[in-house]
């Protein structure tokens, strides 16, 4: 495990974090990842900048004449826009520039950019900053062909169980996006379970519970008493996506909470992958009302682009054979799934731009915390989203809009919203910034961040 970046070793990234002890991540990325063209072509790029950062302000007419007519103004435009960005610190224009150069295979003109990119973040700075530090990760570890090992890498430094619980607990409290999502599902929940008195929940991402804390809460309060409660927790702790809740501690953090309140309680867990999941792992029993709930997780099983046996609509459809009385979705309002490498990039620097922006309205840019909540809860999905294909990529977000084909494909029908369930949301987001934004659309909830949608929720039967 290895110790989370420091206030002092958070101010830039070193030149070289190939060979650097101090490089953010460990050293997934070592000399031995880096050939001994991509040397050469550190040597020429020292050249280049020497030549293009010179005194001599005719040279890029000079270059530019080199090249015939129909290839030189595109390519010099090109270099000139980059010049012109370097100086002025515009570094989400940097940061694209770099990632077009690694999407075409320009090797000297991303090396260069990398080392211009190295000297504008911060993982102590501006939220543009911030992001960037962990977008020229992946950028670099694409670069390497480094992706899988230095996504690995990340998983096994992360801090221990209790600390990565904390770190969840702080972006919990923070930024109202889980909040949002685990309130919209659980009022859907509550409302479809009215009249029930045995209730079985299938979570299907359980990771630390917290959704469930406010719901027992509520059928505590219920008149008449409450269900009894059944709630099967899937989490595999192996995969690459765990968020270390440890289904055990869990499960009894739950029952206490229930036992407190006193609401018949059983928890079930399942450590299990969600690739792996048939109805035999379920245990559904004859006489409970069934709820299931995909809050943040969907999204890391693999469709049809990734596995013939696409898991993402095969575990819709073995829900739907279950005859749920309500299905819940929440999911983080973007595009990264089959769209090509440098779009995607795109995508992730906007979405997670207003993402590191909601955290800095919060909290402090020194705070140690925040950087551990950055790098211990968000960096490595970043990286993932920029560094690894195939398999080896489980962040693969989609938009509402597929999301609903999904579930009208496997027989499912939109469950109306809850007016209450609205206020409520609304009512929660006066204790944070005013630049969030609530939005009902199509039979959907949408929580952004100024123009920018963030997470989206929703619920089927």
């Amino acid at each position: 495990m290895g110790a989370p970046l420091s206030q002092q070793e958070s101010h830039s990234y070193p030149p070289e974090p190939h060979h650097s002890p101090d490089n953010t991540y460990g050293s997934p990325i070592s000399g031995s990842c880096i050939t001994d063209d991509v040397n050469d072509f550190r040597y020429r790029l020292r050249e280049l900048e020497t030549v293009m950062l010179g005194p001599d302000s005719d040279i890029l007419d000079s270059y530019d004449s080199t090249f015939p007519n129909h290839i030189a103004s595109p390519v010099m435009d090109n270099w000139r826009q980059m010049m012109e960005a370097i100086p002025r610190g515009d570094l989400k224009q940097v940061l694209i520039a770099c990632a077009k150069a690694v999407s075409d295979n320009d090797l000297l003109t991303a090396q260069w950019l990398m080392s211009e990119l190295r000297q504008m973040v911060s993982v102590s700075g501006e939220p543009i900053q911030r992001l960037g530090a962990y977008m020229l990760e992946g950028l670099v570890a694409r670069l390497a062909s480094s992706g899988s090992s230095i996504y690995k890498s990340l998983r096994c430094k992360e801090p221990a169980s209790a600390d990565l619980l904390s770190y969840m607990h702080i972006l919990y409290e923070v930024c109202p996006y889980f909040k949002f999502g685990y309130m919209s599902a659980n009022g859907a929940i509550a409302e479809a379970m009215k009249d029930e008195n045995r209730v079985h929940i299938i979570d299907f991402q359980i990771a630390q519970g917290s959704q469930w804390i406010t719901l027992i809460q509520a059928f505590a309060a219920r008149p008449g008493g409450p269900p009894h409660i059944r709630i099967t927790g899937i989490d595999d702790s192996t995969s690459a996506y765990a968020r270390g809740g440890e289904l055990n501690i869990v499960g009894q953090r739950l029952s206490r909470l229930a036992e407190s309140f006193k609401v018949p309680f059983e928890f079930h867990a399942a450590a299990i992958s969600g690739c792996d999941v048939q109805v035999g792992n379920l245990r559904i029993q004859p006489g409970e009302a069934l709820a299931v709930n995909f809050a943040f997780m969907l999204h890391h099983m693999p469709d049809e682009s990734v596995s013939t046996e696409n898991h993402r609509d095969r575990l819709l459809r073995l829900v739907k054979s279950l005859s749920p009385k309500v299905v819940t979705l929440v999911e983080q309002e973007s595009n990264t799934n089959t769209a090509p490498f440098f779009p995607r990039f795109v995508e992730a620097l906007n979405y997670y731009t207003a993402m590191f922006e909601s955290i800095d309205a919060t909290l402090p840019r020194e705070l140690k915390e925040r950087i551990n909540v950055e790098q211990h809860c968000l960096a490595r999905d970043v990286v993932n989203i920029i560094a690894c294909e195939g398999t080896e990529r489980v962040e693969r977000h989609e938009l509402l809009g597929k999301w609903k084909s999904r579930f009208r494909m496997a027989g499912f029908s939109p469950y109306p919203l809850s007016c209450v369930v609205n206020a409520t949301i609304k009512t929660l987001l006066e204790n944070y910034c005013n630049k969030y934004r609530l939005e009902e659309r199509d039979g959907a909830l949408y929580l952004g961040w100024m123009d920018r949608d963030l997470v989206a929720s929703c619920a089927w039967r």
